[in-house]
């Protein structure tokens, strides 16, 4: 009866614990942020609603995006070697190869319209900064032809397989021109210390970033790094909830590679206490019992 006491008293403590300081710590400290927003409907500078003529699209992208980016499954690569690219804009623009696939359509017609606002990263690049953005905004072009821009990414953009290979291909194109991910023998195609120049600090290896931060924070940082954490320099990636849940699913298989049978040893090894909790008390009764 004593046991069962104690057990009580413990209970007891728990839950004072638990329910006096874990909503402190949760409102207080980690507040709640607003869920991730797929619809990026925030900024509505483009009607996106406007059907994409292709080949317009085409004719428009070689007329104004190829002098900076590469297309490779167009056929036009980069202009400069990723070093000399990273010195003239801080940062190595992206292939646009798979930008239809990745980004979504609301949010990359409203990135090509005005960048800075769809990235969030006014605070970075205001006039009082004296800083500019390394791509200009294209606010000057009709909706109509930023929707054709649109459509001709999209129409380009490879299907990838869902593997590990097809994973690899979204993180490298979402992530790859900042991040480094040395578990996998990644590293980012802007070298390290002109990004820490452009960004203010050095992006982190996300060799370990699903477990040091875990899949519930990310989910809400990647779509809009602000929320979580204020002023820095990380921008709004604008990726399709398929494509960041592909970035996930290769952080896993780099950085997390055990999480299935690590979960699946969880419910023997709770078995098992459970078992070796029964035995104990068990001969806990037979050796008291000769006490008494």
């Amino acid at each position: 009866m004593k046991e069962f006491k104690i057990l009580a008293v413990l209970v007891a403590l728990v839950g004072i614990t638990y329910y006096g300081i874990e909503p402190y710590a949760h409102s207080v400290m980690h507040p709640a942020v607003a869920p991730a927003d797929f619809t990026f409907q925030d900024v509505k500078n483009v009607d996106t609603s406007l059907a994409g003529n292709v080949e317009n699209g085409k004719v428009l992208v070689e007329a104004n995006c190829i002098a900076c980016h590469a297309i490779e499954n167009a056929g036009h690569p980069a202009m400069m070697p990723n070093a000399d690219a990273a010195a003239s804009y801080g940062v190595v623009p992206p292939d646009l190869s798979q930008a239809g696939r990745i980004y979504d359509k609301n949010y990359l017609a409203n990135f090509i319209f005005d960048p800075v606002t769809a990235m969030h990263v006014q605070h970075k690049y205001n006039p009082e900064s004296g800083k500019a953005f390394p791509m200009p905004s294209y606010n000057w072009m009709s909706p109509q032809d930023i929707m054709d821009v649109v459509s001709y990414l999209q129409s380009i953009a490879p299907k990838v397989a869902d593997n590990v290979e097809g994973h690899k291909s979204t993180f490298e194109a979402a992530c790859g021109r900042c991040h480094s991910m040395k578990y996998a023998g990644i590293e980012a195609s802007t070298p390290a210390n002109m990004i820490k120049e452009h960004m203010g600090a050095t992006p982190p290896d996300l060799s370990q970033y699903i477990k040091s931060r875990g899949e519930h924070y990310l989910h809400s940082f990647i779509n809009d790094p602000q929320i979580l954490l204020k002023g820095t320099s990380m921008p709004r990636v604008g990726l399709t909830e398929k494509a960041q849940e592909e970035v996930f699913a290769y952080m896993e298989e780099v950085g997390d590679s055990k999480k299935a049978e690590r979960e699946s040893l969880g419910v023997w090894v709770i078995l098992y206490s459970i078992i070796f909790a029964i035995l104990a008390y068990l001969w806990k009764r037979k050796i008291w019992s000769e006490v008494h």
